[in-house]
């Protein structure tokens, strides 16, 4: 059996790293940087990553956590590496973070 909280504390990591790298940061200052962007496109990339290695039926039994769209995510971020969207990026950050580590934190303290 898998050890499901390896995984997802590797999500809650890269979503507070994210957040270390973004909180504070305008789009506009973001889009300028490309360190910012690059390392902020990885930890997303971590994320789907992490969520493709959790067992199935630990998902299955989770579903109010979008984990394919986390899975499609990084696919998409490792497949599109030349025309990566900011806004997509900036839209994952400011739209979905929230509520993911909500849902992470609750899993792990479960």
């Amino acid at each position: 059996m898998k050890d499901n909280s390896f995984f997802l504390k590797h999500i809650l990591d890269s979503i507070r790293r994210i957040r270390r790298y973004l909180d504070g940061v305008t789009f506009e200052e973001f889009v300028k940087d490309e360190m910012r962007v690059g390392a902020t496109v990885r930890e997303l990339e971590i994320i789907g990553e992490a969520a493709s290695k959790l067992d199935m039926d630990f998902c299955a039994s989770h579903p109010e956590v979008q984990w394919q769209k986390m899975i499609s995510m990084r696919n998409f971020l490792i497949h599109q590496y030349f025309g990566v969207s900011e806004k997509v990026v900036w839209g994952t950050y400011k739209n979905d973070l929230d509520e993911l580590e909500k849902e992470i934190m609750s899993l792990l303290q479960g």
